[in-house]
């Protein structure tokens, strides 16, 4: 079984590959990881709200049209206001400062495209991680479930947990990048610490987990209504909460958030 892990600076973190695949050859995999992180850093060309010649950032400014812009534009700016739907208004690309910023979604929607092309490469056994949001194929090499560990949000050595996983989990917080998050609504009490969510997409994982991350609780019980989907929650005073869905693991994780 031809193996390969690569790791790739874009989107303002660093995205990881570990790929397994029989009968596959090295040059195969190497060759689907590329086309992999090219498409990755085109939709970083496209998305960036800190490149001011991205198109996202054309259009925040009013220099183009929507039906100006790549067509994937239009595409996420849709997924955006069906997620905004789903997590009742806690997710909300149209609410930020600057104009519209797809950023707690479109990192998860771009890593997902980019398994899709590993995927059709042939690879069997396929997990992206970029920064904490991962994306996942089949199964790792020993079997079963993914086992993902959880960042603990105030002791970066620890973990918090570790969550098993069959195709997406998404974790969000302010602990790492500090105060970025922005609440639409308008909760009572201090944000979360941390938020984490899995299901089959993470595309919508990835949203969901922003907006856990916003609303606490109140989006937490959001998430547990939405078929497919669990979430993890660390509140400010280090309680824990999690949906029915949720499965802790209590063996060493494949890799952490």
């Amino acid at each position: 079984m031809a193996s390969l892990v690569h790791t790739e600076e874009v989107m303002g973190t660093v995205v990881s590959f570990h790929l397994d695949a029989p009968g596959a050859t090295a040059s195969a995999l190497v060759a689907a990881v590329a086309a992999a992180t090219a498409l990755l850093h085109r939709d970083d060309e496209t998305f960036s709200t800190w490149k001011p010649e991205s198109p996202l950032s054309r259009l925040r400014r009013g220099e183009i049209r929507l039906a100006d812009a790549p067509a994937e534009v239009a595409e996420v700016l849709d997924l955006c206001e069906a997620a905004g739907t789903l997590s009742r208004g806690w997710f909300d690309a149209f609410a930020l400062p600057g104009g519209v910023d797809p950023t707690g979604l479109v990192k998860g929607w771009s890593l997902e495209r980019a398994l899709a092309v590993i995927v059709d490469a042939g690879v069997t056994s396929a997990m992206v991680n970029g920064g904490g949001d991962i994306a996942c194929h089949g199964q790792p090499p020993q079997g079963g479930r993914w086992r993902i560990g959880v960042r603990h949000p105030w002791r970066p050595e620890a973990l918090a947990a570790v969550l098993e996983v069959e195709r997406a989990i998404a974790t969000s917080g302010e602990y790492e990048r500090g105060r970025h998050l922005v609440d639409p609504i308008g909760r009572s009490g201090p944000p979360p610490a941390s938020a984490t969510v899995t299901g089959p997409s993470l595309t919508l994982a990835d949203a969901l987990a922003t907006a856990v991350a916003v609303g606490g609780d109140a989006a937490l019980e959001i998430v547990a209504a939405i078929d497919d989907y669990d979430a993890y929650l660390i509140r400010a005073d280090g309680t824990e909460a999690f949906t029915e869905g949720i499965r802790f693991s209590d063996i060493e994780p494949d890799i952490h958030d």
